[in-house]
């Protein structure tokens, strides 16, 4: 089990974020993939493997293990976001030997599009970065598909650095946290 404290559970508009449940492992696949299906249509093949079910992140383990947060409004899932406070294998393959031990790891930000356009998705950033405290831990990292160039500007837009490409079709992004 991860070992971090919340320290804001509710971001705005009602809300809440909390760790996921094995109880919300389906709502949270099924919002996976109609996000993978939403980013086929607009020509992106950004977690197309979840379209032939690869699961490369195991999402049941990762909420076994205290990784996933949903972010729900009412009891309807709104958002979800998976944090690694140990970097993945292929987290290790893309960045490298350094930096681990302070780093966060960011994958799966997913908003419901009922959700979407209200600026859900800069707000779950921010909350990675100031509602949830991971002992130890000074940044977060996180890579996407480098043809995705309207996401590389959301994270730069949300102060994230890039810190290069990677040969296998990734853009790598940091972001420093400040203590609040």
């Amino acid at each position: 089990m991860s070992s971090f404290k919340i320290t804001n559970e509710t971001l705005a508009d009602g809300i809440c974020a909390c760790p996921a449940v094995y109880e919300d492992a389906e709502s949270i696949t099924g919002l996976l993939v109609r996000t993978a299906e939403w980013l086929r249509d607009r020509g992106s093949n950004q977690w197309s493997g979840l379209l032939e079910g690869q699961d490369t992140h195991d999402i049941a383990g990762s909420i076994e293990n205290g990784h996933v947060f949903v972010f729900k409004k009412d009891e309807e899932l709104a958002a979800v976001v998976m944090l690694l406070p140990e970097p993945s294998e292929g987290d290790r393959t893309l960045w490298g030997d350094d930096g681990h031990e302070a780093s966060i790891y960011l994958h799966r930000l997913a908003v419901s599009r009922r959700f979407a356009g209200q600026g859900l998705g800069a707000r779950i950033l921010h909350w990675a970065e100031t509602g949830v405290d991971y002992p130890g831990k000074t940044r977060i990292r996180l890579d996407c598909v480098a043809d995705n160039d309207a996401l590389h500007s959301f994270y730069r837009r949300m102060g994230y650095d890039f810190r290069g490409a990677d040969a296998s079709g990734y853009h790598l992004f940091e972001k420093e946290m400040s203590a609040e």
